[in-house]
């Protein structure tokens, strides 16, 4: 019957493929909700410190491309730490240009007046694919090493140099960055132009050369899965996360 079908140029019937569940009967990372293991890791960030006695606070440094939600992540970590919602960094990811024009180093404040987390963000401008817009790559690198001084205002067409009155010549242990965080947004990943993505490839590359480890966050999933969007809980069994 079907070759008969087939010479009359009738197509085969076929049986509808349905579409696979949208969430994994078991996570694919395994993670423990639970209000025990949130204070657990708490008490473990207020105790802790950094191992060489010449650092006294690590530095993070968030880079990624424009709208990633950089500043966002920064707010979200602080909250979890203070207990409410805070805004130390600001930002508007629906901005089609970068929020942050300016270095600067996020403090995050500990339970005492005047006392602070052995850890700083970095916050920085955002990736873009002109080399007439967004954050050059070489201050990128160079903020790495531990040449730029907070408070230095990123120029795309230009990037810091020696004369510049932000510029640290004498760099040690304590002015590098001491892990890069890649940030990615969720809801844009396909998007991602390869021009921001050489970019994004050529700092981590820097960063390995000079034994920064290294983080990659996925952002703003709320906006990427409805799962995920309904609560957090179902980020690791969200089948679209997974195959983000």
């Amino acid at each position: 019957m079907h070759r008969l079908r087939r010479a009359m140029g009738l197509r085969e019937s076929q049986e509808p493929v349905s579409a696979p569940n949208p969430e994994f009967d078991h996570p694919w990372r395994p993670v423990t909700w639970s209000e025990n293991n949130k204070s657990e890791m708490l008490r473990e960030l207020r105790n802790f410190q950094p191992g060489a006695p010449e650092v006294r606070e690590l530095k993070i440094l968030l880079h990624g491309p424009v709208g990633a939600g950089k500043s966002s992540f920064i707010n979200s970590v602080n909250t979890v730490l203070q207990g409410y919602n805070t805004t130390a960094a600001l930002a508007n990811s629906a901005a089609g240009k970068s929020f942050t024009i300016e270095f600067k180093y996020h403090k995050l404040k500990k339970d005492r007046p005047g006392s602070f987390y052995p850890f700083i963000f970095t916050d920085i401008m955002g990736l873009e694919p002109e080399d007439l817009n967004g954050v050059h790559t070489e201050d990128i690198i160079k903020i790495i090493q531990g040449h730029v001084k907070s408070g230095y205002s990123f120029n795309p067409l230009k990037p810091i140099d020696k004369g510049d009155p932000k510029y640290i010549s004498n760099i040690s242990l304590k002015d590098r960055v001491h892990c890069l965080v890649s940030v990615l947004p969720a809801d844009k990943i396909s998007i991602i132009t390869d021009e921001v993505i050489q970019k994004m490839r050529a700092v981590r590359e820097q960063a390995r050369g000079l034994g920064v480890p290294q983080v990659v966050i996925m952002s703003q999933v709320d906006r990427s899965c409805p799962l995920v969007k309904e609560t957090t809980n179902k980020i690791y069994t969200s089948r679209k996360i997974k195959e983000k």
